[in-house]
């Protein structure tokens, strides 16, 4: 993990087409911005972690389903 440090304003580049700046401190919160471009999917970790969940879910019921169909 690279780990930096950034005031108000500034910012940071990933990839040559990601830039996340900092927009915001207030107490033990930060506000950030991120710039990319529209295919680059940008979510909040928890939010990420939601979706792979479900995902895993579907697929093991897609499964489950398709046996059902061969079998039965």
């Amino acid at each position: 993990m690279l780990a930096l440090t950034r005031k108000k304003g500034e910012a940071l580049v990933i990839n040559n087409n990601i830039e996340i700046t900092v927009l915001e401190i207030r107490g033990d919160q930060i506000k950030l911005g991120i710039t990319a471009p529209k295919d680059v999917p940008v979510y909040r970790k928890e939010v990420y972690l939601q979706i792979q969940k479900e995902n895993q879910e579907a697929i093991s019921l897609d499964g489950i389903e398709a046996l059902k169909g061969i079998l039965g």
